[in-house]
């Protein structure tokens, strides 16, 4: 699964979103713990998994992209 998302120049952070797979997450408790502090950011970037596109000037919502098979 893909999820995406940017929200042009009116986010706080220079970060569009993150990248996440089943790689992402190598310590639950760590993860659990920045979800709880709603520091999903810090973590992604600390993990490589950060999305950062610089500013779109748009507003186009998220993308999500699943493949079940």
């Amino acid at each position: 699964m893909l999820v995406a998302g940017t929200d042009g120049s009116d986010g706080p952070t220079d970060a569009a979103g993150g990248i996440v797979d089943g790689k992402t997450v190598t310590d639950v408790a760590v993860a659990r713990d920045a979800l709880q502090r709603a520091d999903a950011g810090t973590y992604l970037r600390d993990c490589g998994d950060i999305f950062i596109t610089g500013p779109t000037n748009t507003n186009v919502m998220d993308l999500a992209i699943a493949v079940v098979s």
